[in-house]
């Protein structure tokens, strides 16, 4: 039997939940750590625009200016629970990951506000990565068995980024014309602009 010392905190939070706090929390504070043009073509109603890169990057000055009941959104759950850690490390161990992310709370029929569509930056990676390694498993057939490399540096990348939880191809794929279409936080739009 696990100690109340040593039990994991709960760190979920289902979208039903999240919709219940906006009607009964006057302190609830939803950050989303998406990119702009992501949180641009959709995002929860009332939430704050943080992207992971800024969040990371003044991580001691945000955590100064949350409250007690804070919840953090993404496309999946992936960027949000790399914010929950820092922030945890920061001294706020009160931060809630959404389950499923945005789409989960659009489909439990939450409040949305939506712009441009525009496709995820999750969906992007999968696309440039899938093509890429039929690329070169083609190639390798057509052109040269030399460019089969290709597919086995795509997925020695892909191993790599899910043993570190980091992506290099979504960093690379974020810089481009079409993502970079909402401007960017910056610390004063973003951190500074949240209620105290």
């Amino acid at each position: 039997m696990t100690s109340p010392s040593t039990a994991r905190a709960v760190t979920a939070l289902a979208p039903e939940t999240l919709q219940s706090w906006f009607k009964e929390h006057q302190d609830l504070l939803v950050i989303d750590v998406r990119s702009a043009a992501e949180f641009e073509s959709m995002h929860i109603r009332g939430s704050y625009n943080v992207p992971l890169p800024l969040l990371s990057e003044h991580t001691d000055e945000l955590a100064a200016r949350l409250g007690s009941r804070v919840v953090l959104v993404c496309q999946s759950g992936v960027r949000a629970e790399q914010a929950r850690q820092r922030l945890a490390k920061a001294g706020i161990d009160t931060a809630y990951v959404l389950t499923g992310g945005a789409p989960g709370f659009v489909a439990a029929g939450g409040d949305v506000v939506k712009g441009k569509d525009r496709w995820d930056l999750e969906r992007q990676v999968r696309l440039v990565a899938g093509s890429l390694v039929v690329l070169g498993l083609a190639g390798g057939k057509f052109i040269s068995p030399k460019v089969r490399t290709l597919a086995g540096v795509i997925g020695t990348g892909l191993t790599f980024s899910a043993a570190t939880n980091t992506c290099a191809m979504g960093q690379a794929i974020s810089a481009m014309p079409w993502n970079k279409a909402a401007k960017e936080p910056t610390r004063e739009s973003a951190i500074l602009a949240l209620p105290v």
